[in-house]
């Protein structure tokens, strides 16, 4: 029997809990539709080029997991095939726990979050560190304002998307103060219009 993309995530172990649990037969009829996709698409692409924001999960061999948040620039996250994403590594607290763990286990996820439109993506694959290629990293550090010390690729395998459930709907700080400076403009537009009217009635 081919093995599904999804696989990767259901174990045998996690599909004794959905068959327990009343979800297999759900899975099993997406699996033999296609299940999920292990290439990235288009309109994913495009949603990786406007996050400025991801968590990226290692863990040693022996199996102790770590997350870790990566934060840039919209599009610091490159996308450098259909199966491929790229960042540049930067200094940090020098624990090197990300480093350390893909030393001895290339396995890694990313997990995206977009909370202006409730949109979460998981990606599950393996990760290398690349210390010694200068054009990937200057091509993977373009817009930063920061040092970088090597780049890091993920080699996609599969990922999915979850539903909108329980996301709380933030907007970023930027989008917030545009949003005022429009209402802003809108009033003092508004004033002088009263204005103007005051004084052509008087």
């Amino acid at each position: 029997m081919t093995r599904a993309v999804s696989d990767i995530a259901f174990s045998p172990s996690v599909k004794v809990q959905q068959e327990k649990r009343g979800s297999r037969a759900m899975f099993e009829r997406a699996e033999r539709h296609g299940g999920w996709p292990d290439a990235i698409t288009p309109d994913l692409a495009r949603f990786i080029a406007g996050q400025r924001s991801f968590y990226l999960a290692t863990a040693s061999a022996d199996g102790q997991p770590y997350i870790q948040h990566r934060g840039g620039p919209a599009g610091f996250l490159k996308v450098i095939d259909d199966r491929t994403l790229g960042f540049a590594d930067y200094g940090g607290n020098r624990q090197y726990i990300t480093l350390g763990n893909l030393a001895e286990n290339p396995r890694a996820f990313i997990f995206l979050m977009d909370y202006a439109h409730r949109i979460r993506i998981k990606l599950w694959g393996t990760a290398d560190v690349v210390e010694d290629d200068g054009a990937l990293l200057q091509k993977l550090s373009e817009g930063a304002n920061a040092a970088p010390q090597r780049s890091i690729l993920f080699r996609l395998e599969a990922w999915d998307r979850n539903c909108s459930q329980h996301i709380p709907q933030l907007i970023p700080i930027d989008a917030v103060q545009s949003m005022a400076n429009d209402f802003e403009a809108r009033i003092a537009a508004l004033q002088a219009e009263i204005a103007s009217l005051k004084t052509t009635s008087s």
